[in-house]
């Protein structure tokens, strides 16, 4: 790839989708800075169950994106010891048992699009994925998704960080807010909230949820449903569960420390935001939350709370990742996706590529952050 050796690009947002475009820019020879507003990985990602995967139904472009980020993160294990945080141990859903149980229909749409996948009776589970307590599967059964998995994402954007600092990128933390500053309709650099100044000839806004905010303040709408995240972390114990479970009431991972990381739509809904801006959650749902995973869990096990995130969960207000450049404004890009986890490796691969090189990426095009504008 031919680029300009001089360019130098700042990138706001110090999770996945800031470390991984940053680390694909350094890669590229690209002189690199993340302007983070308190230390990384301390937002969005800090709180994502980090469920790898493709499942369920979705448009056609955005499931071939997320299968390329699946295969970026098998590349990435066998390149490095990352066993520990991340695992491709399969997944397993299940629906409630009454008229919204759409697992039959599940099955074959993941048939018929060739992702892998089994649809398993209650009692045949625990041959093909181990830690499940069959009686709290619905009678329609639960599909398993072999090729399925979670990452830790602090710790790969630990890896990530180590690699980039190695390349020479420069980082500054504990920043405060930082805009985006433009002159002549195109974008100069970056401003922290203290006055320092990031030079840049682009810029990469991965704020998560602030992203739709950060480019209304250049008369820019990206359609924002971000709602509200809760994880909780339990206390490690010894239990054999190794796959994903998304339930009706809770959805589970294993964490690197052998405790569990859990989270579900009706906990997050009962998360307060205060007037302050501050997001709380009650001791209710927290214990709630616990009585549900051992609920799904073999040997029903008693879940201790070790620590719990709360914030904003960032979602396209259509479902879809927004990727690319800002409509008008030479140099302004952005990165804004609910799929954190799965897309973090390629999104960054892919936007990195594109900004260096000039040349759009067609498996971006879908994506843009222009068809909010019509």
């Amino acid at each position: 790839m031919t680029h300009n050796p001089a360019l130098k690009i700042a990138v706001i947002g110090g999770g996945i989708f800031g470390i991984s475009t940053a680390v694909h820019l350094a890669r590229l020879g690209i002189e690199t800075t993340i302007v983070n507003d308190g230390p990384v990985a301390n937002g969005a990602s800090s709180r994502s169950l980090a469920w790898l995967n493709s499942a369920r139904k979705r448009s056609a472009t955005y499931h071939r994106l997320r299968m390329q980020g699946l295969d970026r993160y098998r590349t990435l294990a066998a390149g490095n010891d990352c066993g520990a945080w991340l695992r491709f141990d399969g997944g397993l859903t299940w629906d409630a048992d009454n008229a919204s149980n759409q697992i039959p229909e599940i099955f074959r749409h993941e048939q018929a699009i060739g992702y892998e996948t089994r649809l398993l009776a209650p009692g045949d589970i625990a041959a093909v994925t181990p830690g499940v307590d069959a009686k709290a599967v619905s009678r329609q059964g639960a599909i398993f998704n072999a090729d399925e998995g979670w990452v830790d994402l602090p710790s790969l954007i630990g890896l990530l960080l180590k690699e980039f600092r190695e390349r020479g990128g420069r980082l500054i933390t504990d920043a405060g807010r930082a805009d985006v500053t433009l002159a002549n309709g195109r974008v100069t650099g970056v401003k922290t909230a203290s006055g320092q100044v990031v030079e840049a000839d682009a810029v990469v806004v991965a704020t998560g949820a602030g992203v739709p905010a950060m480019a209304a303040k250049v008369g820019k709408r990206i359609g924002d449903g971000t709602t509200r995240a809760l994880l909780v972390l339990t206390k490690p114990l010894q239990h054999p569960l190794r796959a994903v479970l998304n339930t009706p009431r809770v959805a589970i991972r294993p964490t690197p420390n052998g405790a569990f990381a859990l989270d579900s739509a009706w906990s997050e809904d009962e998360v307060i935001v205060g007037d302050d801006g501050m997001y709380e959650a009650k001791p209710s749902t927290i214990a709630g939350l616990l009585d549900e995973a051992s609920k799904v869990l073999e040997g029903n096990p008693t879940l201790a709370l070790a620590s719990y995130h709360t914030g904003p969960k960032p979602i396209p207000s259509d479902g879809e990742p927004v990727i690319g450049q800002l409509t008008g404004i030479p140099g302004y890009h952005v990165v804004f996706s609910h799929s954190g986890a799965t897309l973090g490796l390629v999104a960054g691969e892919l936007l990195a590529g594109e900004i260096v090189s000039g040349t759009p990426n067609s498996l971006l095009e879908p994506f843009r952050p222009g068809r909010f504008e019509s």
